[in-house]
């Protein structure tokens, strides 16, 4: 696969993928059509050596992997969910005029971002069917239906000074004018559209609203990709098909979760027993499963911030990356970071092989450094870790940028595990 194709389906991906729902649907159907055999959690694994699978969890994690003689796994490791605004319970608000919905801020995102752009909605709604069985459905409208107004200018005129948002008030978006909208209508004139029919009841949701405007190329010589979701979408998409395109006889394991922009602590994302417990299953001998943790390498894959050029104070000038200069390797010396000297090297020794381009991140001593899911599934299994990064401008925010070039490298990284 070269680059121009490459990048084409990323973007793809990234417009596909609203949501973690959407985008563990994604992955699904790609595994699905790479000769991957789906797995449930609920009943008994038969595996077979030679074949290679995968399995969901909350329909928003996924795990796929090869399932060779060998025991000496590249995993690689990323995370479904981004920052957004989601819809609380009880949504519809009516005040001067419009309705309004009521949301709630998931993660730590920019706000200022989010205001003036066209929303839609995505997720998934859980219902009633005839038969009395409760069902769960995706929903994605698409189309722009709300939007977060400014307050202009004239009206705070101190704006450009100083900007503060209050989550509860200043950030509802508008939907409609009146007050006729009935919200359950929406959501069942949604459902009919995916082509279900059959609901008695809607019972609960979790919808999220995202930007409507779709992943790009930006710059004079499309050296930029902006889009939502990139963090942490960006790393799922390389892992995807990192796994898809080597040889099943190879061992690698591919996981993305749900939830690092929160914690990670819920069943499907890291902090909870997903991994462990596929692991476990697929080597159900206790002497075999740690044999295997202790000869495998986990490539915990986030993005990294690069130097901003507007504000490259903020960096540590001697660990400060620069887009579309390669793979950025992250350190911290508190464990924020999962990296080691050992795992480290391994990394740069397959690099180096290639003649790909790495470059490191330490955050600045006197700022705070953020975590991701290597150090919480270090600690969990006891796996060799390392952290890496795609470098980005704008992470959190509505839109992010990265190179065209970043991407790709990791891919052919990763592959290179299983030569």
């Amino acid at each position: 696969m070269n680059k121009q194709d490459f990048n084409e389906g990323l973007l793809g991906f990234l417009d596909a993928s609203p949501t973690p729902f959407h985008a563990t649907q994604n992955m699904a159907m790609m595994f699905a059509n790479a000769g991957f055999i789906k797995l449930d959690e609920v009943h008994k694994w038969e595996l077979e050596h030679g074949k290679k699978y995968f399995v969901t969890r909350n329909d928003s994690s996924i795990i796929a992997f090869t399932f060779p003689h060998a025991n000496n796994y590249t995993m690689v490791g990323a995370h479904t969910d981004s920052p957004n605004l989601k819809l609380k319970p009880n949504p519809i608000l009516k005040n001067d005029g419009v309705v309004k919905f009521g949301v709630e801020p998931y993660g730590g995102l920019l706000f200022n971002p989010w205001f003036d752009r066209d929303l839609s909605l995505a997720g998934r709604v859980s219902y009633l069917d005839s038969k009395n069985l409760i069902q769960d459905a995706l929903i994605d409208v698409k189309k722009a239906i709300a939007i977060i107004p400014s307050l202009a200018i004239h009206l705070d005129r101190e704006v450009n000074e100083k900007k503060s948002v209050n989550a509860q008030t200043d950030i509802s978006p508008v939907l409609a004018c009146g007050d006729s909208f009935n919200f359950d209508k929406f959501l069942k004139d949604e459902l009919l559209a995916c082509g279900v029919e059959d609901v008695v009841e809607l019972y609960a949701n979790e919808l999220s609203l995202y930007d409507t405007q779709k992943a790009s190329y930006v710059g004079v010589e499309n050296d930029f990709i902006a889009s939502a979701r990139l963090d942490n979408l960006l790393s799922c998409y390389v892992g995807m098909l990192s796994i898809c395109t080597i040889d099943e006889e190879k061992p690698m394991l591919f996981i993305a979760s749900d939830h690092e922009e929160v914690g990670s602590a819920s069943t499907s994302g890291a902090g909870g027993s997903f991994l462990e417990s596929t692991l476990r299953r697929m080597f159900g001998d206790y002497e075999a499963y740690t044999q295997m943790i202790r000869s495998s390498l986990l490539i915990s894959a986030d993005n990294a911030h690069a130097v901003h050029p507007n504000y490259p104070s903020k960096h540590d000038k001697e660990h400060a990356p620069h887009i579309n200069k390669g793979v950025v390797i992250k350190v911290n010396a508190n464990q924020r970071y999962a990296s080691n000297s050992k795992t480290i090297s391994r990394f740069m020794n397959i690099a180096s092989s290639l003649d790909e381009p790495i470059q490191n991140f330490v955050t600045r001593s006197d700022m705070g450094c953020g975590s991701t899911i290597g150090p919480i599934t270090a600690a969990r299994l006891g796996i060799d870790t390392l952290d890496i990064g795609l470098p980005t401008y704008a992470m959190h925010s509505i839109r992010e940028l990265c190179g065209s070039d970043d991407a790709y490298s990791l891919y052919k990284i990763l592959l290179g595990f299983s030569e």
